[in-house]
């Protein structure tokens, strides 16, 4: 049985492994998802208040925009979350959004991560595991041997690669041989935005009097969005309280971006004490560091992945490899061929160890396929 190793569990990651069980139900094939953090979500997270966990924030993605060009390729997708209900349309008042013409927005009722999670329990079967830093990638036999920061090492016959494209240039081994030149000027050309965020939890009972949901701030040299989240999402209930989320510029995030959280921390609530003078007193406060925010600048060639070797398939995907603006028309997806043996043309009948190359070989032009359709999804 082929064992693929995604690394990253975040929205990219999560998908893949849910289209690859969907679409190959009978390929002998073992999913595995391994992610640094603590849990599901990457830049989906949602966070819980330490003293009551149904007292959520959603510190990174707000809301999720379906756009005119996407709505026909991707109608599946929504089609399928809303029958979930995982998502729900945005009715509550957002001031200062800018929306396209045409274009929809949703939100998530039970927290932006629950989009992760779908698609990771669509993913029947994959074993998930958290606390997993990847820090070495070595090929050993034909296949991929992946180190972590502790345990041991482990085998397998295919990896994707879904975390930060920085992330992927800091892995050690035979990867940075295996990364032609081109391809690595490709990645380093790749850069992101930094911001921070703040979720401000309260305890049930408070009431927090504003017109609005949530708030884009133009006149501030520090804060650039407020949401009463759970306003938001159109959450009210007696038995937990209210979350506001407080996302900071980008110029301020990069401006702070190698200080420490703790002195970040006052000067943004400072920001927002004049913002909203009077705000409650919040019983927990949660301050996260986006080193790796959005994409400004994505590798413009590259139809959703880049393939950094065949045979062993290492392939790797996410916002950082589609074009920057890509306007939904469908891009050739540039994915190995299949191999064709004497065997192949002639018809004659293939021996077991033949059998399994061959399945192998189709999987891991599949997942390239994937890869690409699940980055075009999350990035629109």
């Amino acid at each position: 049985m082929a064992r693929v190793l995604i690394v990253g569990a975040g929205p990219t990651g999560s998908l893949c492994a849910a289209l690859l069980r969907r679409e190959l139900p009978q390929r002998p094939l073992r999913i595995v998802l391994w992610d640094k953090a603590r849990g599901a979500g990457g830049r989906m997270t949602t966070s819980r208040s330490p003293h009551n966990p149904r007292c959520t924030a959603d510190l990174g993605a707000q809301y999720i925009t379906l756009r005119p060009a996407y709505a026909l390729k991707h109608q599946s997708f929504y089609e399928d979350l809303l029958a979930h209900g995982v998502l729900k349309p945005l009715t509550a008042p957002v001031e200062g959004m800018v929306m396209e013409e045409g274009s929809h927005n949703f939100v998530t009722p039970q927290g932006i991560s629950s989009i992760v999670k779908h698609y990771l329990t669509e993913s029947a079967g994959a074993d998930v595991f958290y606390e997993h830093h990847v820090t070495q990638i070595y090929l050993r036999g034909g296949k991929w041997e992946v180190c972590k920061k502790t345990g041991s090492p482990e085998q397998f016959d295919i990896v994707v690669l879904t975390i930060p494209v920085p992330q992927i240039l800091q892995l050690q081994g035979d990867i940075v041989n295996i990364i032609k030149e081109s391809q690595k000027q490709q990645l380093e050309s790749v850069s992101y935005s930094s911001r921070y965020a703040l979720g401000l939890f309260y305890e049930a009972g408070t009431w927090i009097d504003v017109p609005w949901a949530a708030q884009y701030i133009t006149n501030n040299p520090c804060i650039r969005f407020i949401s009463i989240d759970n306003k938001k999402r159109n959450i009210e209930s007696s038995e937990f309280g209210p979350s506001v989320v407080v996302h900071t510029s980008v110029p301020f995030g990069t401006a702070h971006l190698e200080w420490d959280k703790e002195k970040v921390q006052p000067i943004i609530l400072d920001h927002l004490e004049n913002i909203m003078p009077g705000l409650p007193k919040p019983t927990s406060i949660k301050c996260q560091k986006w080193r790796y925010s959005q994409v400004t600048k994505a590798i413009p060639s590259c139809p959703g992945q880049m393939t950094l070797h065949i045979k062993p398939l290492l392939v790797c995907g996410g916002d950082g490899f589609t074009h920057s603006n890509f306007d939904g028309d469908e891009v050739p997806i540039k994915c190995a061929a299949y191999p064709k043996s004497g065997a192949t043309r002639n018809k004659q009948p293939v021996p077991v160890k033949g059998r399994k190359k061959r399945v192998l070989e189709r999987i891991q032009v599949d997942i390239q396929m994937y890869i690409s359709h699940v980055t075009r999804f999350v990035i629109s």
